[in-house]
């Protein structure tokens, strides 16, 4: 398949933000008096809203203070996330020969759109996407897996669905591609698996998200 977009995932998927994600729960966890949580426990919570990995980090369903720690968490990471974010290895060149391809780039995360592009600023001096959707561009209750991020990307990108893939690094990007009708790859640099991404629909899993831009430019040819 030709794809005229591809749309990515940030965390996990473009860059390894989980210094920072770590520190952030565990300031915020400890502000408000809660037992902490090992790392593995929190990592697994990345690609999640704020306000649901504290429910789940807090073991409250619904909890009363989930906004109030929603904010104290970005406070801390307007401190401290982009100096402890790195994209993964050749991911910036591999954007750049994305675009020389004609290849549109899209990002549609739960992370603010701010904070990616101060992310980008810092760490590679340059933003090489087309469009930034972050958590502050959709619904309050409509983030991932609810598709409407993502079909906003394509519209903004001025792609079709049937031409526009979606990487993302968890089970939820993937849920997220296969609600919106769009073609998905799994990227292995998060918590899910190769055998759990096979539980749903995809044209690849690769080990990054470098790998996926080569296979797309490949088939651009």
């Amino acid at each position: 398949m030709a794809y005229k977009a591809c749309i990515f995932d940030f965390d996990l998927t473009l860059a390894d933000s989980s210094k920072g994600i770590l520190i952030c729960f565990k300031h915020v966890l400890e502000q408000f008096g809660y037992p902490p949580k090992d790392d593995k426990t929190i990592y697994d919570t990345i690609g999640m809203t704020l306000v649901d990995a504290f429910d789940l980090l807090t073991d409250t369903p619904n909890n009363p203070q989930r906004e109030d720690m929603r904010v104290a968490y970005v406070k801390k990471a307007d401190e401290v996330m982009v100096k402890n974010t790195f994209f993964y290895s050749g991911v910036i060149a591999a954007m750049k020969d994305l675009r020389a391809h004609g290849v549109k780039i899209g990002i549609c995360s739960t992370k603010y759109r701010y904070r990616i592009a101060d992310t980008f600023a810092a760490q590679a001096g340059e933003t090489p996407a087309d469009l930034i959707i972050g958590g502050e561009d959709v619904p309050s209750g409509m983030a991932k897996p609810d598709p409407c991020g993502l079909l906003k990307c394509i519209e903004g990108l001025g792609a079709e669905k049937s031409e526009t893939l979606y990487v993302g690094d968890s089970f939820i990007d993937a849920e997220t591609a296969q609600r919106a009708g769009v073609d998905f790859a799994g990227v292995l640099t998060g918590s899910t698996m190769a055998e759990d991404f096979a539980n749903y629909p995809n044209v690849l899993i690769a080990q990054g998200a470098a790998d996926v831009m080569a296979y797309v430019c490949k088939n651009k040819r």
